[in-house]
C-alpha cells in the first residue's frame, strides 16, 4: 500500500499527483471549496489523470492535509492498495426525504461476501444524515465498518457538491466499497461538547426539524440563548450544537448541527434527527476541550501499534473550526503525533460525520472530530 499527497493552492501543486499510480486498485481522494461548482476545472483535471482509479471527494469547510487546515485548495490523497479491492456507487441525493433510499441503494451496490468496509461522502444540505445512515447500515452485515462525512460549504450553507462519475455536481452521494482479508481498518470519534442550561422535551418534530421545545417555539428559545449572535444564524449556532438523548435515563446523547432555520414555521433544521419525545440540551465547549477530543479520537483506534503506516481520513465538523479559529491547526496536529510513523493525513471540515458510536453500529455525528485508518498486512 502507497500513498502520495498533494495539494493545488493559487494554480500550483505542492507535489503534483503521480499518474503512475493510476490503476483499479487506487483510491483517490479530492476535497476542494464548494467554488468548484462554478468552475470544475482543477476537480476534473485530477478525475483525468486516473481514468481507471476510484476517484471521489466533495466540497468542504477547509480541507486538512498532513497536519494543516487550508481553504480554496484542491486537497489530493492517492493511494494504491497492494491486496485490497475497490468498487464505488453512486446515488441521487437532492432531498431530505430521499435520504433513505439513497443509503439503501448505495449499500445495495456494494453489498459483497468480502465486502470490510465502506467509505461514504453525501450532500451537506437538504439530507438527512440518520436515515441516511439506517438505509446504509441495515442491508450490510453488522461487521462491515462504515464511516464518512457530509460535505460542507465553509460556513455559507449555500451549496455542497459530492464527486461522483467524475463530476462534482448537487444532489448526489457516493460511496466506494473495500474488498479482502488483509485490509485493516480503524475507527475513531470524539467531540468535547458539554451541555449547558435546561434540558428541554422534544414535544414537536418531523424528522430532522425541530417545531417545539417544552411546548415553545424552538427557534424562539434558541435565539434567546444566543442573544446577538442570532443575528447570524444558521452560521452562529454552529458555535451551540444540540444533544439529544432518548430518556432521562440515557447516559449517551448525540450531538447535532444546526443546518437552517425557518422564520415562518419557527423551526429548525439539523444534520440528523431530533425524535419527538426525546430530551435536548445545548452544547457549548473550549477550545482546549475540543482538543482534547480530537486526540482522544486518535486513540481510541485500535489497532495502531500493530500495523504499519496508515492512510488517515479525518473528518472534522466546521462547528469546531469556527469555535477553535486560529487553533485549528492544533486539533489535525494532535492527531497527526498518535499514528504510527509513516502515516499520511487527508480529511475535510464537514457539516456531518459518519461512524460506528460506542454500539459499534454507525450513526450519524455532529460536532465530532471523526478518523478512519486503512493499511494492509
Amino acid at each position: 500500500m502507497l500513498t502520495r499527497l498533494s495539494q493545488l493552492t493559487a494554480g500550483q501543486w505542492s507535489q503534483p499527483p503521480d499518474p503512475a499510480l493510476n490503476g483499479p486498485t487506487t483510491l483517490v481522494l479530492a476535497f476542494s471549496a464548494s467554488s468548484a461548482l462554478d468552475d470544475p476545472a482543477d476537480v476534473e483535471s485530477v478525475v483525468r489523470l486516473f481514468p481507471d482509479s476510484v476517484v471521489v471527494g466533495c466540497s468542504t469547510a477547509g480541507e486538512i492535509l498532513a497536519g494543516t487546515v487550508s481553504d480554496e485548495t484542491v486537497t489530493v490523497a492517492v493511494t494504491r492498495f497492494d491486496h485490497t479491492q475497490l468498487r464505488a456507487a453512486n446515488s441521487p441525493l437532492s432531498a431530505a426525504a430521499d435520504s433513505y433510499r439513497c443509503g439503501t441503494e448505495l449499500a445495495s451496490e456494494l453489498a459483497g461476501e468480502e465486502l470490510r468496509a465502506v467509505l461514504v461522502l453525501a450532500p451537506g444540505l437538504e439530507v438527512n444524515g440518520s436515515d441516511l445512515v439506517r438505509g446504509l447500515s441495515e442491508p450490510l452485515p453488522h461487521g462491515v465498518l462504515i464511516t464518512g462525512g457530509l460535505a460542507g460549504d465553509g460556513d455559507r450553507f449555500g451549496a455542497t457538491w459530492v464527486l461522483a462519475d467524475g463530476q462534482p455536481p448537487e444532489g448526489m452521494a457516493t460511496a466506494v466499497g473495500f474488498y479482502g482479508d488483509r485490509i485493516r481498518l480503524g475507527h475513531g470519534s470524539r467531540g468535547g461538547w458539554v451541555g449547558f442550561g435546561p434540558e428541554r422535551t422534544v414535544t414537536r418534530s418531523d424528522g430532522n426539524v425541530l417545531l417545539e421545545l417544552d411546548g415553545k417555539p424552538a427557534l424562539s428559545l434558541y435565539r434567546q440563548y444566543l442573544g446577538e449572535l442570532a443575528a447570524d444564524l444558521p452560521a452562529s449556532g454552529l458555535r451551540f450544537p444540540l444533544a439529544v438523548r432518548e430518556s432521562d435515563t440515557t447516559e449517551r446523547s448525540l450531538v447535532r448541527t444546526l443546518l437552517a432555520v425557518d422564520d415562518d414555521e419557527m423551526s429548525m433544521t439539523f444534520a440528523g434527527d431530533v425524535p419527538q419525545g426525546w430530551f435536548a440540551q445545548l452544547m457549548g465547549a473550549s477550545s482546549d476541550q475540543l482538543l482534547d477530543g480530537a486526540e482522544g479520537a486518535a486513540q481510541a483506534i485500535d489497532p495502531r501499534g500493530e500495523c504499519g503506516p496508515m492512510l488517515a481520513v479525518a473528518i472534522s465538523c466546521v462547528g469546531r473550526r469556527m469555535l477553535m479559529g486560529e487553533n485549528v491547526d492544533e486539533e489535525v496536529e494532535r492527531i497527526s503525533v498518535e499514528l504510527p510513523a509513516g502515516s499520511v493525513q487527508v480529511g475535510f471540515y464537514s457539516f456531518g460525520e459518519l461512524s460506528p458510536s460506542a454500539t459499534g453500529v454507525c450513526e450519524l455525528h455532529n460536532q465530532t472530530m471523526t478518523l478512519t485508518t486503512f493499511t494492509e498486512v
